[in-house]
Parts: C-alpha cells; sequence; structure tokens
C-alpha cells in the first residue's frame, strides 16, 4: 500500500490560476499597477477578455487576411524580434523585401531592362503607400512649376469620392485639395469623363481604384489614361496616374490578365497594392512601385549610417517589424502564379454561391459586380419594414459581421450589405451564411415594421398636428355643450 505524505513547510501555492487572488479582484485598468503579477495570472486575464472578440474568420467586414499556413507562422514567431530598418544588421530581410518589390513590379508589368532593378518600398499597409506615392507626386508637381516660374502653394488631386479614407489624410495632412467625381445610383466607381474635367495645372496626379471599398468595382483605367493623353496633349500638361489597387493588385494580374491598368499604361507611374490583403499575408504590410527612378524624386529619399551602413529609406516611420516582409515573400515563392491563380479563382467562385443563394430569396439587388474584387455587395429591394442596419445587426447573433453602410455623395441615400470574400471563407460557410440571412429575415418579418429615419420629422409633425386637432374638437366639444346649456335655461323660464 502506498501512502502519501504531505511536505511541511512548502509554499507551493494552489495551481489553479483563478483561484489566485490576481484573478479574483479587478486590475487598474487606467493606470498601471503597483505591483508586478505571475506571467501565468497575466496571461490569463488578457486571454478572457480577447474571447469577447469577435471570430476573425467571420469578420466578413475586413479585406485583411485572417488565416496562413503554419509553416508561415512559425517563420513570423521566428522574426517577430527583427527590426526591419537595421538593413545592415539583418541583410537577408533586407534582400527578401527587394526581391518581393521585383517580383511585384513585373507581376504589375513594369518596363524594366533584363538586369534593370525596380523601385518600390515595403510599407505598413496601403495607408502609407499611397501618403509615400503622394508626396513623390507633390514634389515632382512643385519641381516642375518652380522651374516654370509658376506658383506651387495650390496643389489638389482628383480621385472618385468612393476613395478610401486614406485618401483623404493624405490631401488634409500634406495640405492637397481633394477634388471628388460625385457618385450616382446605379454607378458607384470615378467617372473617368467627369475625373479627366476636373484635371488643371494644378492636378499633381489622378488616383484611380481597382476594387472600389463600397462594391469590389473596378475602375477603367484604360479610359482614363486614354482621355488624360488626350488632355495632356491639348494643353502641354503631363498630368500621371496613379492607381490605388490595395485590393485588386494581387487579384487582375491572375483572374483578367488581359486587363490593362498597370504600368502597360504609360500615365501611371506608381501602383500601391496590400500585400495583407489578397497578397495573403497578415496585417500590416503594403507596397508600394513606381515606374521609374524617374518617378520618385532623390530629394526624398533619405540616407543614414548610424546602424552600421549606408542605408537609403523612403517611408514615414522608421523602425518596423520583418515578419510580415518574410511572410510576403513566403508566399510568393510558396504559391507562385499558378497558387494564386488557384485562390482567386475559388474566392470567386464562393462569391458567385453567396451572390446566387442571394438572389434566389428574391428579397435583394445586388450592387456589386462579376469581375472585380471576390466580395458580394447587396441591398433590400424593400426597406419599408426593416433595413440593411437590421439584419446586419441580427447576424451578429449568429456571429457573422457584416457591414452595412451608406454609399458616399451623390449616391448617400443608397444603404449596402457588403460580404468580402477571403481565402479562408469556404463554399460551406457561403451556404451557411445564406441560411442564416434566411433566418434573419423571417425574423424581422415577424417583427413590428420599424419607423424610418428619416420619418422621424414627418412623425413628429404628425402628432404635433393631431394633439392640436384633439385640442380644437375638445373646445368645440365645451361650447357645444355651453350654448345647449343656455337653450335648455331659456326654455324653462
Amino acid at each position: 500500500m502506498v501512502l502519501s505524505h504531505g511536505v511541511g513547510g512548502s509554499d507551493e501555492s494552489v495551481h489553479s490560476t483563478f483561484a489566485s487572488r490576481y484573478v479574483r479582484t479587478s486590475l487598474p485598468r487606467f493606470r498601471m499597477p503597483e505591483q508586478s503579477i505571475p506571467k501565468e495570472a497575466a496571461y490569463q486575464i488578457i486571454n478572457d477578455e480577447l474571447m469577447l472578440d469577435g471570430n476573425p474568420r467571420l469578420n466578413l467586414a475586413s479585406f485583411v487576411t485572417t488565416w496562413m499556413e503554419p509553416e508561415c507562422d512559425k517563420l513570423i514567431q521566428a522574426s517577430v524580434n527583427k527590426n526591419y530598418v537595421d538593413m545592415d544588421e539583418y541583410p537577408v530581410t533586407t534582400e527578401l523585401q527587394n526581391r518581393c518589390v521585383n517580383m511585384i513590379a513585373h507581376l504589375f508589368n513594369a518596363p524594366l531592362g533584363v538586369s534593370e532593378t525596380a523601385v518600390g518600398v515595403g510599407t505598413v499597409g496601403s495607408s502609407e503607400a499611397i501618403m509615400l506615392a503622394g508626396l513623390a507626386f507633390k514634389r515632382r508637381w512643385q519641381n516642375k512649376m518652380k522651374a516654370a516660374g509658376k506658383p506651387c502653394d495650390k496643389p489638389n488631386i482628383v480621385t472618385g469620392a468612393n476613395v478610401q479614407v486614406c485618401w483623404e489624410k493624405f490631401a488634409r495632412y500634406f495640405e492637397v485639395e481633394l477634388k471628388e467625381v460625385k457618385l450616382s445610383e446605379g454607378y458607384y466607381v470615378m467617372d473617368p469623363q467627369k475625373a479627366v474635367e476636373m484635371v488643371d495645372e494644378n492636378t499633381i496626379c489622378v488616383a484611380a481604384i481597382l476594387g472600389s471599398t463600397l462594391n469590389g468595382e473596378f475602375e477603367d483605367v484604360k479610359l482614363l489614361n486614354d482621355l488624360l493623353m488626350k488632355k495632356n496633349a491639348e494643353t502641354g500638361w503631363d498630368t500621371p496616374i496613379h492607381v490605388d489597387a490595395a485590393s485588386g493588385g494581387f487579384i487582375a494580374p491572375f483572374l483578367y490578365p488581359e486587363l490593362e491598368w498597370d504600368f502597360r499604361l504609360p500615365l501611371v507611374k506608381s501602383i500601391n497594392v496590400s500585400g495583407h490583403k489578397y497578397g495573403l499575408v497578415y496585417a500590416g504590410i503594403g507596397w508600394c512601385i513606381w515606374r521609374t527612378k524617374e518617378d520618385l524624386p532623390e530629394e526624398l529619399i533619405f540616407h543614414i549610417n548610424y546602424l552600421g551602413a549606408d542605408q537609403p529609406t523612403f517611408t514615414l516611420n522608421f523602425s518596423k517589424g520583418s515578419s510580415q516582409v518574410i511572410a510576403q515573400y513566403y508566399q510568393l515563392i510558396r504559391l507562385g502564379f499558378e497558387g494564386y491563380k488557384n485562390i482567386m479563382e475559388n474566392c470567386q467562385e464562393n462569391a458567385m454561391v453567396l451572390k446566387q443563394g442571394l438572389e434566389k430569396t428574391g428579397k435583394f439587388n445586388i450592387v456589386s459586380k462579376d469581375n472585380g474584387v471576390p466580395l458580394v455587395a447587396f441591398s433590400l429591394k424593400d426597406s419599408s419594414r426593416h433595413n440593411e442596419f437590421e439584419i446586419s445587426d441580427f447576424l451578429r447573433r449568429f456571429g457573422w459581421i457584416v457591414p452595412a453602410y451608406t454609399m458616399p455623395p451623390d449616391a448617400q441615400h443608397v444603404t449596402v450589405l457588403r460580404v468580402v470574400i477571403r481565402e479562408d471563407f469556404s463554399r460551406t460557410l457561403a451556404e451557411r451564411l445564406v441560411l442564416d440571412i434566411e433566418k434573419v429575415l423571417h425574423e424581422l418579418d415577424g417583427l413590428p415594421a420599424r419607423v424610418p429615419s428619416g420619418d422621424l420629422a414627418a412623425l413628429a409633425a404628425a402628432e404635433a398636428s393631431q394633439k392640436e386637432m384633439d385640442k380644437q374638437r375638445e373646445v368645440i366639444s365645451l361650447w357645444k355643450r355651453a350654448v345647449l346649456a343656455k337653450k335648455k335655461t331659456n326654455g324653462v323660464c
């Protein structure tokens, strides 16, 4: 028989984290705590709160990659402590970035010679890439205007009203007027004809969107290029084009190889793309590629040597992690052209499955296009009883995050729901989403009709009018009773 013995004087505490005092009392939220706590307790406290976050794979609002292969996860973890900017200390990481830049430049048909190196940079998402591209256009325009002896204090940029907010940030932060081409119902991208009409001598570039955030549609960059070339020839200007390919840059080359939107068009001087979207890398990595060295003014490039060697740098920030650059290189060599093509085709097919399922309900108009970013944007045919925001809210009960939003001017009266199809959104999930949307529609049909927000003022006015009429009826009723009473009195007398 084996007997167990207690160890006297042991300082071991109960091993259950939840039995410890650290998770039984509240920690200060906005001040650093005075005392340290065990690592297990710190982990558990944070992990418990994070359980209340949404499931990233069910976040259908986001274009950002939410799944990568375990082998790439290992590479990310192994390099998470490397500061990318220290190029002398981590020369291989720098080399991998240069390889990515050249691969993407060739994918976008940059006019490079056999041994010529592409001009580009890795960034923290497309937002930084757009800032850098905008600064390059602004400086080139300023240099040109100064050389001609003309004022250079009022630059502008022409875009559609459907641009992502980072373009508005660029315009505000760097003092550039943003001239937006308004949208219209049924046409939710920039009209090239109207855009060219807005171009003047102070326009630093026209920004075209390859994959609108609103409905995934590709803008007609080829038509924009042709119209702008004609205007440049007539005016003597040389207004260029930037293509914001944040969403579509890793889609068009594989699904629509014949579509001319990139450096095959002579006025396209720079392109940005998000590696963390359909580049299939976790957030946040972006890329900005220039057509030639001449399109990136040398005075914007800094050369530093206090990290060990001469290092050219053109970024808004300084330090950043190396892991996303390494992850991008992994995806490019792991998948190759064939792998990316297969994934994009699968995403597009799943988008069609979702679209057809929604159409079968008979309740929705499809706002997105079949050709473009693999997403489905849709709106209710009849929103008199319930609207898209209510559908979005009810879908969260099933775990789905499906955004509802209004279109920009002049189509702000149109409200849509949008589902982004990413690599990890399988056909099974697409079919399940349709079933859950049908459940939501059935549940909403059983609820009382909502009061449309636009009718609140009319409803208040109607209520006030009704109250006034009730008062008048009451006064008339009292008057009638008084008259009748008087008549009766006279009769008796």
